[in-house]
């Protein structure tokens, strides 16, 4: 805990505002927007992130910061209700969707799994239940203008537009001047944790689909297929990671998917709608490289099937 409370130190500063004590809870660095925007409009702010919420140390620390409010942002644990009472005004949340829709652990893969045209954010306040609160204001963002982000690239807009709107809305809310609004419960979507098996490839899909696929699992779990599935000829199968790619050629051959080629000085793979263009391959155990690179290494790649 001596960490904790040397981090706090350091984040303090010396402008208070309202006289309030705000405490921060995030991890990625994506979260970091938040923190550098509460501090840099002169808030009083501490920040907490310990391993576990469970031990009865660390509820004793975070009540002797005293929070009058506290602030999390991708902190990926949940609230237990004693912290919930302690804050007089509460725990905001900033969520990356808009909610009721994609509440849980994945909202930005999701949304991009699923090929949408535009998320969000969200400042609501937590309750006991998960993404369950009042919502006090959402802000709209069009993935259509950045169609080429993947996870972690979308969720570094998403909370930079989420700081963007929480120092805009916290001080009409402590001052009374909007009221938290409850959410349609009725119209909640729910997304899961993604794991290394729903990235597998299936190169029947359609182009667009396996385009978000790729978009939406890397860096974690990542997407990967097996080279030289078929072990009659000799060789050894592999497991490939396939970590980007970008929009192909529409013209497919019949039985092509899966197939790779190269066209107009592409590697692509054939799909069950077209060909993706690959940009960067990994060999399981081996580093990432662009790929180009990974067929001067290995020629044989070219004209291979993958499953």
């Amino acid at each position: 805990m001596k960490q904790t409370t040397s981090t706090v130190k350091q984040l303090k500063t010396g402008l208070m505002k309202n006289n309030l004590n705000i405490v921060f809870f995030g991890t990625p660095d994506f979260a970091m927007p938040v923190l550098e925007a509460l501090i840099k409009n002169n808030y009083n702010v501490s920040r907490f992130q310990p391993q576990s919420l469970k031990d009865e140390s660390v509820f004793e620390e975070f009540k002797n910061l005293k929070p009058d409010i506290c602030v999390i942002a991708a902190y990926g644990k949940i609230i237990p209700k004693n912290f919930l009472d302690i804050p007089r005004y509460g725990f905001l949340n900033i969520h990356p969707s808009l909610l009721p829709k994609y509440r849980g652990s994945s909202p930005i893969q999701t949304t991009i799994l699923n090929g949408d045209k535009e998320t969000g954010v969200s400042i609501m306040v937590i309750d006991e239940k998960v993404d369950h609160g009042p919502i006090l204001a959402q802000r709209e963002f069009s993935i259509l203008n950045f169609q080429f982000l993947n996870h972690n690239e979308l969720a570094k807009e998403l909370f930079k537009l989420g700081s963007e709107l929480l120092v805009e809305v916290l001080p009409k809310y402590l001052n009374g001047k909007i009221k938290p609004i409850e959410q349609d419960h009725s119209q909640a979507t729910f997304t899961k944790m993604f794991l290394r098996e729903d990235g597998r490839i299936n190169w029947s899909e359609s182009c667009d689909k396996i385009y978000n696929q790729i978009r939406a699992l890397n860096p974690e779990p990542g997407t990967w297929t097996v080279w030289n599935p078929s072990t009659n000829s000799g060789q050894r199968s592999k497991v490939i990671n396939i970590p980007t790619c970008d929009v192909g050629y529409p013209q497919i051959e019949e039985n092509a998917a899966g197939m790779v080629k190269k066209m107009n000085n592409d590697i692509v793979i054939g799909t069950g709608t077209g060909y993706l263009i690959i940009k960067s391959i990994q060999l399981e155990g081996g580093k990432e490289m662009d790929a180009k690179s990974f067929m001067n290494g290995h020629p044989d790649f070219l004209g291979s099937q993958l499953e």
